[in-house]
C-alpha cells in the first residue's frame, strides 16, 4: 500500500503539469483546480503515511521496492523507491508547503499572463522534489536533482520580461551546474568503485572497506559540494538572493522549505559515507555559511532579501549539524524551518502584495514595494499577517514555546558537545551562537521597520488593507505548526526535544570508522543540553532587545552606528561585494579567455588550418582532375580508343561482300609472304 501511496504521491503533480502546459488556457481557471486538486491528494496521502508511522511508532522501518530500469549485463541500473520515517516525514513538509503555495498564489497570481503556466511548472517542481526524497539510488537522485534545476530556472524566471528576473534565472541554473558537477564526480567515483547506485549497497559496501581512504573522502566530497550548490552554502550561495526575482510563492516553496533543502536532505541521507575529513568539511562549510549570511542579512532593506540571506544563514545551521554528527538535528531544523520560514516569506508576499496594489491605485510606479523603508504602521491595517509573522520571527530565533527552540537548540548543543570534544574546532561552537544571536536582531528588525513605528508614507496607508482569506489561511496554518507541541507530542515539555520526532527519526551508527557514533552524538548532546538551552535563551532574548532598542524605541541610533562602522556597513549592505568580485576576477576573465580561444579557433585555427587545408585539398583535387581528365583521359585512354576506332573504319572498308576483292587480298598475301621467304 506504501508504494501505491508513494507512486500517486510522485507521479499526480506531473499529470497536473503535462495536462497544464498542453491545455492550460483551454480550462475552466486556466487550469489552476487541476494543480490545486493533485497536490492536495498528494497531501492527503502524504498525511495518510505519516499518520501511520505514529501509530506503527517503529523507528527502524525501512520498505524498499525496485525494477530493473536498465541490464546490459555488466552494466544494470534498478530505479525504486526507499521509504523509512525520514522519507515520510519529507514527503510530508513537500506536500504541506507545495499545498499552501498552491493556495495562496490563487489570489497572489490572479491575473498573471501566464497563470496556467506557473502552475504548470509549479507541478513539475513537486515532482521533482519528491523523486529526490523517494529515490533509493543515486542514480534516481542526480536525474530528479536536474529536474529541480530546471523546475527553479523555470519559476525563477516566471517573469522574463524583466531582465532582473531572467538573470536570475540564468544565475541560480547556472551556479547549480557548478556545484552538480561535484554531485556527479562523487556519484561516479562511488559507482566506479562499488559498482552500484543504490544506496543500501553502498553502506554495505562503504562498511565492509570496499572504498575507503582517500577515494572515499573524495567521493564524499564531491556528493557534498552538489549540496553546497542546492543549499546555498558559501561560496555557492550567490544565486539564492537573486532568485528573490520569482514570485513571493516560488520563495516560499523553493528558497524557504524543499528545494534548497535538498541538499541538506542528501547529507542526511548519505550520512553514514561520510569520512571524518568530510563531515570537518561539511561543518565548517556550514558554519562559516550560518554567520556570515546573518551578517549580511542584519543590513538589507529589501523585506525579501532579508529573508533569503536568512535562509542560507540557517541551511548553514543544518549543514554544520550534519557536519558536527547531530546530523537527525540538522533534519529537525530542516523540518521546523520549512514551517516559519515559509510563513514569513507568505507574510512578505502578503505585505508586498498590499503594498503593491495600493501603489498602482496611486498610480505610483517609483515606490519600491518591497523595500521595508517604505513601510511601517502596518500592524493595525494588516493583524493577521503581523501575528503570525511575529509568531514565525519568534519560532527563528529560537525562543521557548516555539519549534525553532528545539531544533535550535539541539543543533548548539549538537556543536557545544564537538567543541568541547575538539577544543581545536572552537570556532564551531562560535559560528553557530554568533549567528542566533544576530539573527534574532535581524528578525525583529525586520518586524519593527514593516509592522511598527509611524507610516513612512501617510498617503499610502488609508488604503492598504489585509490579504485575502486564500492567502491569509497558509499564514495561520503554517504559524501555528511553528508552535512547540506539534513537535513534542505525546509530550508537552516546551524545553525538551523529546517527542515524536525524535523518537521516530533515530540516528544510525556511522560506516566509516572514526565517524561519530549515534551514541557518543546522544550522550554529548545530552551532557550539554543544558548550557545550551541558557546560552541560546539569553542570545535570542538579547538580539531581540537590541533590535527593539534600536528599531522600536529609538534609543540606539542605527545611522549613528552605520556611520561609525561605515566600512563593515558598507560590506554586510553591498554583501561583501562577492557578485561584484566574482564578476571582476572570475566572469570577466573567463569571458575574455573564451574570447581568445574563439579567436585561435575562429580567426586561426578555421582560417589558416581548417580553411587552408581546405584550399590546398581543393588544389590539388583541380590538379588531380585536370591530369586525369586532360592527361590519363583525353590523351592516353581516349586517345587509344579514338585510333583503335580510327583502325576499325578503315578495316571495315576490306569487308565488301565481293568474292574476287577476296581473292585478290588472298594472292597479295601470299606473294608477301613469298617475297618475306625469299629474304
Amino acid at each position: 500500500m506504501l508504494i501505491n501511496y508513494a507512486l500517486a504521491i510522485l507521479f499526480l503533480p506531473l499529470l497536473s503539469f503535462i495536462i497544464l502546459i498542453l491545455a492550460g488556457k483551454r480550462l475552466p481557471r486556466q487550469g489552476d483546480w487541476v494543480a490545486i486538486g493533485s497536490v492536495l491528494i498528494t497531501l492527503v496521502l502524504s498525511l495518510a503515511m505519516f499518520g501511520s508511522m505514529l501509530l506503527s511508532h517503529d523507528p527502524g522501518f525501512s520498505h524498499e521496492a525496485s525494477i530493473d530500469w536498465m541490464d546490459l549485463g555488466a552494466f544494470r541500473i534498478e530505479m525504486g523507491f526507499l521509504i523509512d520515517n525520514i522519507t515520510i516525514v519529507m514527503l510530508l513538509v513537500v506536500a504541506l508547503i507545495s499545498t499552501m503555495t498552491h493556495v495562496f498564489s490563487i489570489k497572489y497570481m490572479e491575473g498573471d499572463i501566464r497563470y496556467s503556466r506557473y502552475y504548470a511548472y509549479l507541478g513539475l517542481f513537486t515532482f521533482s522534489m519528491n523523486g529526490i526524497v523517494l529515490a533509493n539510488n543515486l542514480f534516481s537522485l542526480y536525474i530528479c536533482w536536474e529536474l529541480v534545476g530546471v523546475s527553479s530556472y523555470l519559476l525563477i524566471g516566471h517573469w522574463f520580461e524583466k531582465d532582473s528576473a531572467a538573470d536570475a534565472g540564468k544565475k541560480a541554473f547556472l551556479t547549480n551546474r557548478v556545484s552538480d558537477i561535484g554531485l556527479f564526480i562523487g556519484v561516479m567515483l562511488i559507482f566506479t568503485a562499488l559498482g552500484t547506485f543504490n544506496y543500501g549497497e553502498i553502506f554495505q559496501g562503504v562498511a565492509q572497506g570496499d572504498i575507503a581512504g582517500t577515494l572515499l573522502t573524495l567521493a564524499g566530497i564531491g556528493l557534498f559540494i552538489g549540496a553546497i550548490g542546492k543549499s546555498a552554502q558559501f561560496p555557492l550561495h550567490i544565486w539564492l538572493p537573486d532568485a528573490m526575482e520569482g514570485p513571493t510563492p516560488v520563495s516560499a516553496l523553493m528558497h524557504a522549505a524543499t528545494m534548497v533543502a535538498a541538499g541538506v536532505f542528501l547529507s542526511v541521507r548519505l550520512f553514514p559515507i561520510f569520512t571524518s575529513e568530510v563531515l570537518l568539511f561539511i561543518a565548517y562549510v556550514g558554519g562559516f555559511t550560518a554567520i556570515f549570511a546573518a551578517t549580511i542579512a542584519i543590513t538589507q532593506n529589501d523585506i525579501k532579501k532579508v529573508l533569503a540571506y536568512s535562509t542560507v544563514s540557517q541551511l548553514g545551521y543544518m549543514i554544520l549539524a550534519v557536519g558536527t554528527g547531530a546530523y537527525i538535528a540538522g533534519f529537525f531544523h530542516l523540518v521546523t524551518h520549512a514551517m516559519f520560514k515559509a510563513c514569513l516569506f507568505y507574510g512578505s508576499g502578503s505585505v508586498i502584495h498590499a503594498m503593491h496594489h495600493t501603489l498602482q491605485k496611486k498610480h505610483d510606479h517609483d515606490t519600491d514595494p518591497q523595500d521595508m523603508r517604505n513601510m511601517g504602521g502596518l500592524k493595525s491595517k494588516m493583524p493577521v499577517t503581523h501575528w503570525t509573522m511575529v509568531v514565525a520571527a519568534l519560532a527563528i530565533s529560537g525562543v521557548p514555546l516555539f519549534s525553532g527552540f528545539l531544533s535550535k537548540d539541539a543543533i548548539l548543543a549538537g556543536t557545544l558537545a564537538f567543541g568541547a570534544h575538539h577544543p581545536q574546532h572552537f570556532l564551531l561552537p562560535i559560528f553557530g551562537f554568533g549567528a542566533a544571536l544576530i539573527t534574532a536582531f535581524y528578525m525583529f528588525r525586520l518586524i519593527f521597520m514593516t509592522f511598527h513605528n509611524e507610516p513612512k508614507f501617510p498617503e499610502l496607508y488609508d488604503d492598504i488593507h489585509e490579504s485575502p482569506k486564500e492567502m491569509t489561511f497558509p499564514l495561520v496554518l503554517l504559524s501555528t505548526l511553528s508552535i512547540f507541541i506539534f513537535y513534542t507530542l505525546p509530550y508537552f515539555n516546551p524545553l525538551s526535544d523529546h517527542g515524536w520526532f525524535m523518537e521516530l527519526v533515530k540516528a544510525k551508527d556511522s560506516m566509516v570508522p572514526g565517524n561519530p557514533s549515534a551514541h557518543e552524538i546522544a550522550e554529548g548532546m545530552h551532557h550539554s543540553h543544558t548550557a545550551t538551552m541558557i546560552l541560546s535563551v539569553l542570545l535570542a532574548a538579547l538580539g531581540i532587545f537590541l533590535s527593539w532598542s534600536v528599531y522600536l524605541k529609538k534609543r540606539i541610533s542605527a545611522d549613528a552606528w552605520a556611520e561609525k562602522l561605515t566600512p563593515y556597513y558598507n560590506l554586510s549592505l553591498n554583501k561583501y561585494f562577492f557578485d561584484e568580485n566574482y564578476d571582476k576576477y572570475l566572469y570577466q576573465p573567463l569571458l575574455r579567455l573564451a574570447e581568445r580561444i574563439s579567436f585561435i579557433d575562429w580567426d586561426l585555427y578555421d582560417k589558416y588550418f581548417i580553411n587552408g587545408f581546405g584550399r590546398v585539398t581543393k588544389w590539388l583535387s583541380f590538379l588531380t582532375g585536370r591530369t586525369d581528365y586532360d592527361g590519363l583521359d583525353q590523351t592516353i585512354v581516349d586517345g587509344l580508343g579514338r585510333s583503335i576506332s580510327k583502325a576499325g573504319s578503315s578495316l571495315k572498308e576490306v569487308q565488301t561482300g565481293r568474292l574476287q576483292n577476296y581473292m585478290l587480298f588472298a594472292l597479295f598475301g601470299v606473294v608477301i609472304i613469298l617475297i618475306f621467304q625469299s629474304f
